[in-house]
């Protein structure tokens, strides 16, 4: 069976390499859904839209992923709540991984994993709070 298009998580990837950061919102409901999805979870909906995100999370969890400095070294691992609602695990790049605290507020980066475009996230430098004197 061949599909007319491709499937939710292959469209993320595409906006991904495009370097759009897109999120599904369900049109009647207007909630934001995260990680794509054919359907709507607890409604089973199928009415859903590709729409930018804001591309601001905070911090909900983090922890460091240690691993030796030959293959790359520490890395952070973190829960980030968007503005718009949903919450996914991703990476904090560009601070120490130890660094990295509950509520730091963070924006969206478009970057590359394994070799493919992957969505990370930086500190947002408007939240001074978390970095030094």
């Amino acid at each position: 069976m061949t599909f007319a298009s491709p499937g939710p998580e292959r469209q993320f990837q595409d906006f991904l390499a495009e370097g759009k950061f897109m999120i599904q919102r369900n049109i009647k409901t207007g909630a934001f859904i995260f990680y794509p999805r054919v359907l709507s979870p607890g409604t089973g909906e199928d009415a859903l839209e590709w729409v930018e995100a804001s591309g601001a999370g905070t911090v909900y969890s983090t922890t460091v992923t240690r691993q030796r400095p030959e293959k790359g070294g520490d890395y952070n691992v973190a829960l980030i709540d968007l503005a718009e609602g949903p919450r996914l695990m991703s990476r904090i790049i560009d601070i120490d991984p130890h660094e990295v605290t509950i509520g730091m507020a963070v924006r969206a980066k478009i970057g590359e994993l394994n070799s493919e475009p992957a969505l990370l996230f930086v500190p947002d430098k408007k939240d001074l709070s978390h970095y030094g004197p």
